[in-house]
């Protein structure tokens, strides 16, 4: 047997969320998050043992490459494109005073 949802109780959390909600709202939802509450409680009657847990419905493969380092770009060549450049930095204008 299910603990029914009081409409006090939704309006409760209607507060601690920072909503306003009218008496009428209160009882549908009450009615709703009841409803809900029996939904799932007739899933724990069901008999799950023997089941594997799962965190997905369908299997995931990692579908990426293989992390291999690789060699970067030349930095001499890179700084070709760069206006300003000291010891191998890129210079830019300074945005602190």
């Amino acid at each position: 047997m299910a603990a029914e949802i009081t409409k006090n109780q939704v309006k409760h959390v209607a507060n601690l969320a920072r909503l306003a909600i009218t008496d009428e709202e209160a009882a549908y939802y009450a009615d709703k998050l009841g409803g809900i509450i029996e939904f799932a409680e007739q899933l724990n009657e069901v008999d799950t043992s023997g089941v594997e847990p799962t965190t997905h419905p369908v299997p995931l493969i990692n579908v990426l490459r293989e992390d291999k380092p690789v060699p970067g770009l030349d930095r001499d060549l890179m700084m070709k494109n760069v206006p300003e450049h000291e010891d191998g930095m890129v210079k830019v204008p300074s945005i602190l005073d």
